[in-house]
């Protein structure tokens, strides 16, 4: 089990879910993920966070009336000071969807796209600190950002936050790299290329499994759809889901310790 108490600034520090319905979702996860979940307040949009051994892992929220959007899961990166992250936003070519706000009792939170189209939040944390359980069966391990334009995604990210930004592959017929922040990976950059037509540029969030094929077979039996694999990567055996509402995840089983 991996307890986190905090992450450094520009790290993926939390991810949720909008869902048009709350009760099949909180099923569908809390069977394949093994999350419990927390009652969502009325006050707060029944905000509903999910939980793993007692640690908060994510949140799951109904669509609120008039939002027009499709069904997504949204990575948040932590920021020390949002207000000055909202300006490097709009100073790279971002844009701001939500200016920074306040959450009673939580922190303060943005919303934006950056400017390959990608949608994200950036969390500066008070009570809520991010996801407390990170890297185990049901918690969160990995995020990476999808995006026609590698180049310029690296170029905005990386003037928000101190990335240390290695190319990983051939850098034509894979396209990636690895951000991390005092050595550490902490997220990760994929080119898109003609295999995803007509998927728009996105973050994507990873969740550990026991066992990558039956959970993968677990999510059909659910209503999910399987979009790519399992297949074997250096990181664990992965495979990449939508939900029943078309929110696309991927799950990770991760390869044994070494002895």
């Amino acid at each position: 089990m991996t307890q986190r108490n905090g992450y450094p600034d520009g790290a993926p520090c939390w991810a949720d879910l909008n869902t048009p319905d709350l009760p099949g979702a909180k099923r569908f996860y809390g069977s394949l993920l093994g999350w419990t979940f927390d009652e969502g307040a009325p006050e707060f949009g029944y905000y509903t966070m999910a939980r793993v051994h007692g640690g908060t892992v994510a949140a799951i929220a109904p669509k609120q009336p008039g939002m027009d959007m499709p069904s997504v899961w949204s990575v948040y990166l932590k920021s020390a000071d949002i207000d000055e992250t909202a300006r490097r936003i709009t100073a790279a070519g971002g844009k701001l969807m939500v200016e920074p706000m306040d959450i009673p009792g939580s922190g303060r939170m943005l919303f934006g796209f950056d400017p390959t189209g990608a949608a994200f939040g950036v969390w500066q944390p008070g009570n809520h600190r991010g996801a407390e359980r990170f890297d185990e069966p049901g918690a969160m391990c990995w995020h990476e950002i999808n995006t026609r334009d590698g180049a310029r995604a690296d170029g905005f990210y990386g003037a928000l936050f101190s990335y240390e930004q290695q190319q990983i592959g051939d850098g034509a017929k894979f396209d990636y790299t690895m951000w991390s922040i005092d050595g550490h990976p902490v997220a990760g950059r994929l080119q898109m290329t003609e295999e995803w037509q007509g998927i728009p540029p996105h973050w994507s969030t990873y969740f550990v499994v026991a066992n990558c094929d039956d959970s993968a077979k677990l999510a059909g039996e659910l209503g999910g759809k399987l979009c790519h694999g399992p297949f074997d990567s250096p990181h664990g055996r992965i495979a990449v889901i939508d939900d029943p509402w078309g929110a696309t995840f991927s799950i990770i089983q991760r390869p044994p310790a070494a002895a």
